[in-house]
């Protein structure tokens, strides 16, 4: 049932290890740096904060999308640039929300020494994601429900977090291990991530490796 998983483990497991290697670098020292090659030709420098302002550019987007706009605005962009200044970059390359996304991320500078105060902390990654995507946390992200949440906390280096993006949950229904949906609510979300925690155990993958080997079949790249 789970060949496709599988063969692709063979094809792009030393990509997949990189990037994680890459995502723990990130949560250790407080940066890293992204190789895509040989699916973009893009390689930068990110640090924490610019990892969280990645997951609020690719909500409603794409990872291609969003790993363009972080390499342009750069890790001194995210923390210095005007509204205007970085509304001006995203509507450049495209994003359909620049103004709203732009407006996210200085709301999210204001707020980032709650968030490292949270990580700091530590705690367990569910908690934690709840933390950040809850309307009644006072570390609320906005922009962050579960999948944004659990994206960010997963790209600085949580290995069992699910993603349930479009592409995870397409593969999930096409597997016929969840049922199709018409709105995502924290009930059906964490279906979604048992499903994928049950496939990891039989595999032996953590959800990290899991998500981009399923992102991979779906879009034929490893990104993050």
């Amino acid at each position: 049932m789970f060949e496709d998983i599988l063969l692709a483990k063979e094809k792009v497991g030393p990509i997949v290890k990189r990037r994680l290697e890459e995502f723990k670098n990130l949560r250790a020292f407080g940066k890293t740096t992204f190789n895509f090659k040989p699916f973009l030709d893009i390689e930068y420098e990110a640090d924490l904060f610019s990892e969280l302002c990645f997951c609020i550019l690719t909500a409603n987007s794409s990872a291609t999308l969003g790993i363009k706009a972080q390499r342009e605005i750069g890790i001194e962009g995210f923390r210095s640039m005007s509204v205007e200044e970085i509304t001006d970059i995203l509507s450049s390359l495209g994003h359909r929300f620049a103004r709203q996304r732009a407006e996210r991320i200085v709301k999210a500078r204001e707020k980032f020494d709650k968030t490292l105060e949270l990580l700091r902390d530590g705690g367990d990654p569910s908690n934690l994601r709840d933390l950040l995507s809850d309307t009644c946390s006072k570390y609320k992200v906005e922009g962050f429900g579960m999948k944004e949440a659990s994206h960010f906390l997963r790209n600085i280096g949580y290995d069992n977090l699910s993603i349930v993006d479009r592409h995870i949950f397409r593969f999930l229904k096409e597997k016929g291990l969840i049922p199709d949906y018409k709105t995502m609510t924290r009930k059906i979300y964490l279906q979604a991530e048992k499903a994928l925690k049950e496939i990891g155990e039989k595999l032996g993958l953590s959800l990290a490796e899991l998500d981009l080997y399923i992102f991979y079949i779906k879009t034929g790249k490893v990104l993050k």
